[in-house]
C-alpha cells in the first residue's frame, strides 16, 4: 500500500466489536492495510458471535461464542470495555470514558440495541437477550424451569421460545399484533408458522397487549393475568446510534446511519456497516436496513476495499488492481432455527407482484417465492436449503423464471429459468 497521508496516519478506528467490526478489522489486514487498526468494544468480553446466544450458550451447551481471530497476530489493537460517547469530526476524535481517541478513518459498527418494554425496565425477572451477559443471566433462570412469558412473536421471540421449551419451561408468547412475524412476512405466509408454537407446547396469544409487568406476573390490557417466573422481551431492535446525535453524521428516521452505496457516511473519512447502517439498493430500488448476521459479514469486505481505494487516491498513488470503489448491493439473507425447523430467507419482497408456494405449508418442508416483473426477488425456505441456495443465485442474476416450474416443488429452482423469447 502507498504511504499514508495526514488523514490516514492515525489509522483506522472501528467502533463496535461485534461481527461487523471484527470482520472489518480482519478484512483490512487481508486486503493489505498496513496502518494501525484499533477496535473499540463497549463490552469487557472477547469479541463474540451473537446467534449462539439464543441457542447453545443459553442452554449451557457452550460457555461462549468468541470469534476465532488472532487479533494480536494480525496487528489489531483491541480495546475492550470502552464506551464511545461522542464524535468530534472537526478534530477527527472520538470521546470515550477513557479519554479521546484520534482517528484517520472511522468505521461505525455499533450494531443495534433491543427495544425495551415501557414500564418493565428494572422489574425483577425481566430479561433482554442481546449480549453474552444477558445469556449468562438467563441460563440459570431457564435451568429452574419457571413459567416464562415471551413478549413478541418475531424471530428472536420464536428462537427464545424454542430454547425455553427445550429447557422444560412452560412458555406463553404474547404478541400485540394479530399474528406472528407481523413486521416481517405477509399474513398468508406467516399463518402456518403460528401452528409451530402449539406443536412444541408453547401457548401463543396474539392481539394481546401487555398492560404492565410486575414481579412474578404479566398483566394484559384485556385483564388477563399470566404467571411469570421470567419475562423475556423480544420486540425488535433499533440501531445503536444515539451517541451520534449532533455529530454531523446523517441519521434516518429509523435511527440508522444513512450510508451511501459505498457505505460512506455524510462525514469525510467515516464509514458505517452492519446493523447500525442503512444503504441504497439499486437492485430493489429502496434503502435497506438489514439486521442480520450475513449483512454484518458481507459489508465489511466492501468497507475495507473502499478504505484502501480512497487512501490510495488521497495519497496520489497509482491505483492498484481492483482499487475502484465497490458498491454494496447484496441479496439480503438470514436464517432462524426454531421449533425444530431451519428457516431461511433471501431477498426483499416489499415490491413483489406475485407470490408462489412450493410444497405444503402444513408440512415440514416448503418454500415461498416472490416475483416482480417475472423475476425472483425473494424466497423463504423452510427445511429446503437447496431451494434457498438456488433461489438466491436466481435473485442475484435477475433471470426471468417460469412460474409453473417455479411452483413445482419437485423441480429444482435452477431449472425454473424461463426459456428465451
Amino acid at each position: 500500500m502507498s504511504e499514508q497521508t495526514e488523514h490516514t496516519e492515525s489509522g483506522v478506528v472501528i467502533v463496535g466489536a461485534g461481527m461487523a467490526g471484527v470482520q472489518t478489522a480482519v478484512a483490512l489486514r487481508e486486503q493489505g492495510w498496513t496502518g494501525p487498526v484499533i477496535l473499540l468494544g463497549a463490552e469487557p468480553h472477547q469479541p463474540y458471535d451473537r446467534p449462539p446466544l439464543s441457542k447453545a450458550v443459553l442452554l449451557g451447551k457452550a460457555e461462549d461464542s468468541a470469534f476465532d481471530v488472532d487479533f494480536e497476530g494480525l496487528g489489531i489493537e483491541l480495546r475492550l470495555g470502552v464506551e464511545v460517547t461522542g464524535l468530534r469530526a472537526a478534530d477527527r476524535e472520538l470521546d470515550t470514558e477513557a479519554g479521546p481517541v484520534p482517528y484517520g478513518v472511522l468505521v461505525l459498527a455499533t450494531g443495534a440495541e433491543p427495544l425495551t418494554l415501557p414500564g418493565a425496565e428494572g422489574v425483577p425477572g425481566v430479561h433482554l437477550l442481546r449480549t453474552l451477559d444477558d445469556a449468562a443471566r438467563l441460563r440459570p433462570v431457564l435451568a429452574r424451569t419457571p413459567a416464562t412469558v415471551v413478549v413478541g412473536a418475531g424471530w428472536i421471540g420464536a428462537e427464545f421460545a424454542t430454547a425455553a421449551r427445550e429447557a422444560g419451561c412452560a412458555v406463553t408468547v404474547v404478541e400485540a399484533a394479530d399474528r406472528v412475524l407481523a413486521g416481517a412476512l405477509p399474513a398468508e405466509v406467516a399463518a402456518p408458522m403460528a401452528g409451530w408454537y402449539e406443536e412444541v407446547g408453547a401457548a401463543l396469544l396474539t392481539s394481546a397487549r401487555v398492560a404492565s409487568v410486575e414481579s412474578g406476573r404479566v398483566l394484559l390490557a384485556d385483564g388477563r393475568e399470566l404467571p411469570a417466573g421470567a419475562v423475556v422481551v423480544g420486540i425488535g431492535a433499533r440501531p445503536a446510534t444515539r451517541w451520534l446525535a449532533g455529530s454531523g453524521v446523517e441519521l434516518g428516521a429509523d435511527g440508522s446511519v444513512t450510508a451511501d452505496a459505498y457505505l460512506r457516511t455524510s462525514l469525510p473519512g467515516v464509514y458505517a456497516v452492519g446493523d447500525c447502517a442503512s444503504f441504497p439498493s439499486a437492485r430493489y430500488g429502496a434503502r435497506l436496513l438489514v439486521h442480520h448476521w450475513d449483512n454484518a459479514l458481507q459489508g465489511p469486505r466492501v468497507v475495507a476495499a473502499n478504505i484502501l481505494a480512497e487512501a490510495e487516491a488521497e495519497a496520489g498513488a497509482e491505483p492498484s488492481a481492483g482499487a475502484a470503489l465497490q458498491v454494496y448491493d447484496p441479496v439480503p439473507y438470514f436464517w432462524s432455527e426454531q421449533f425444530g425447523r431451519f428457516v431461511q430467507y433471501a431477498g426483499h419482497h416489499a415490491d413483489a407482484d406475485t407470490l408462489l408456494w412450493r410444497g405444503d405449508p402444513g408440512g415440514q418442508a416448503w418454500s415461498v417465492c416472490w416475483l416482480r416483473a417475472g423475476s425472483l426477488v425473494a424466497i423463504l425456505a423452510v427445511g429446503r436449503p437447496r431451494d434457498l441456495a438456488q433461489g438466491r443465485k436466481l435473485i442475484e442474476t435477475g433471470a426471468a423464471v417460469d412460474p409453473g416450474r417455479l411452483a413445482d416443488p419437485a423441480t429444482p429452482l435452477k431449472s425454473a429459468v424461463a426459456a428465451p423469447q
